[in-house]
């Protein structure tokens, strides 16, 4: 972890990451981790029986993914504010990529902040979702 990866000013990206293809096995284990056993998210009959090609990736997942890029950057107690939108869901076998880009910079009593505008998108374009993070550097 460190700010000094990328020039800390407004307009600035932290490195995309770029995450591997969501499998069955990741679903099967974040729903283990997360105790969300949605069956949505493990059971190809389920989605099925709901019109849906498939199962797909649960919104936390993506979520955690883009918490991931944070702490990549700043230590976890430097976070002193996330959240976002879930706009689109991920398929099983997506290859999602977590995006931040610097909005603000300033001092909030004596302490600099970056505010970060946040996606997570999908290699056909598609952004699944949408937040913002301010953090302690």
């Amino acid at each position: 972890m460190t700010t000094e990866a990328i020039s800390v000013a407004v307009g600035s990206e932290l490195p995309p990451l770029r995450l591997g293809a969501v499998s069955r096995t990741t679903l099967a284990l974040f729903a283990g981790a997360s105790g969300d056993h949605n069956p949505m998210h493990i059971d190809i009959d389920v989605a099925k029986s709901a019109g849906l090609p498939d199962v797909f990736a649960h919104g936390m997942l993506s979520m955690a993914y883009l918490g991931r890029l944070l702490t990549g950057w700043v230590a976890p107690e430097s976070i002193r504010s996330y959240g976002v939108r879930f706009a689109a869901i991920t398929p099983v076998r997506a290859e999602p990529t977590a995006h931040a880009r610097i909005t603000a910079v300033e001092t909030v009593d004596g302490e600099r902040r970056v505010t970060l505008a946040l996606t997570m998108t999908l290699a056909d374009g598609t952004e699944t979702l949408s937040g913002d993070a301010v953090v302690a550097i």
